[in-house]
């Protein structure tokens, strides 16, 4: 059994938390300590989990001899700066996505990282979620067919979602909308899927007010190594939410329904692909961390690096900046 892997939280709002409620049960992951910049946040946490040790900076967290890998669970903005003291600490790093809004800073971030020889990961809700795994693999097997497009459906009755609300940047136009924060992890999933993308076109609608709110309305087509992929997603209006991704093959079609649901038809009704399992994101998050260790130990993972989330990052804004 190989030795246990440190872990520092910094970001301690609801991704963070979720980390603190999962990573002790994956059996290789313990947490030596966590760290906010905002101090409700910091007594959040510490009362949920009474055991969690606040410190008293986040540099003196990520520089503590005990940390192996820093967590980095804050907006994108300030990813850049904790993945550099990260770096310079010699500590692996396990970041959310995006990796920023600039995309020269992440470029110079990514080139950095790998220099630095370090092991890295972007935390991608598909970097090892079972319905993508076996979405990946039946379509490598050739069960598809040939894969005439791929459409991508999101639709939110209010952004920033209701679990969301308490953070306000969600919702701005700087570093917030559902495109960075939703639509990234499928076109993650589509480079997984097929390779690289291109933006073929894009058109975006934005609220008058508030100002600088994030965007509402998104239409766009890319271009992965030849299979054209459509995305539609809206904000407002009365019902439930919409999140669905669906490949179209020549013999056999995949969906993910709300996020993890994997099914499939082969010309009639939907069949779920998945058994036996009660709670798909429980799944899907300890499936992540599961790989998290295996990378931290050196063995094979299927978790995407920076250059992975790069990527993602760079087609994102240029759609965001295209309108």
């Amino acid at each position: 059994m190989t030795a246990p892997h440190n872990v520092a939280i910094i970001g301690l709002g609801v991704i963070g938390q979720r980390m603190l409620a999962n990573m002790p049960n994956q059996g290789s992951l313990e947490i030596v300590g966590g760290w906010d910049l905002s101090a409700e946040a910091c007594a959040s946490a510490k009362e949920k989990f009474p055991w969690l040790t606040i410190a008293g900076s986040a540099e003196a967290l990520i520089q503590d001899p005990e940390t192996d890998v820093v967590y980095i669970g804050v907006p994108p903005m300030a990813h850049r700066g904790y993945a550099l003291a990260a770096i310079a600490a010699e500590k692996a790093v396990f970041c959310e996505k995006p990796l920023g809004v600039d995309v020269e800073e992440s470029r110079e971030l990514t080139d950095r990282m790998e220099a630095s020889g370090l092991k890295q990961a972007v935390n991608f809700v598909f970097g090892a979620a079972r319905g993508a795994e076996m979405m990946k693999a039946a379509i490598d097997a050739g069960e598809a067919g040939d894969v005439a497009g791929v459409d991508i459906r999101l639709h939110f009755a209010k952004w920033p979602r209701g679990w969301q609300e308490n953070a306000a940047w969600l919702g701005q136009r700087e570093q917030g909308g559902f495109v960075r924060e939703v639509l990234s992890h499928y076109l993650f999933l589509t480079e997984k899927l097929f390779g690289g993308s291109e933006l073929v076109s894009s058109s975006l609608a934005y609220p008058a007010s508030p100002e600088g709110a994030a965007e509402t309305h998104v239409l766009a087509q890319l271009d992965c190594s030849g299979i054209p992929v459509t995305f539609a997603g809206t904000v407002g209006g009365i019902g439930p939410d919409l999140v669905e991704y669906t490949v179209w093959g020549e013999r056999k079609s995949f969906r993910l329904n709300d996020w993890y649901r994997l099914t499939a038809s082969d010309g009639g009704d939907w069949r779920d692909m998945i058994e036996g399992v009660d709670n798909l994101p429980l799944d899907a998050y300890m499936l992540q961390l599961d790989n998290l260790a295996a990378m931290l130990d050196g063995r094979p993972h299927t978790l995407p690096d920076f250059r992975a989330a790069l990527s993602v990052q760079e087609r994102i804004e240029e759609l965001l900046e295209s309108d």
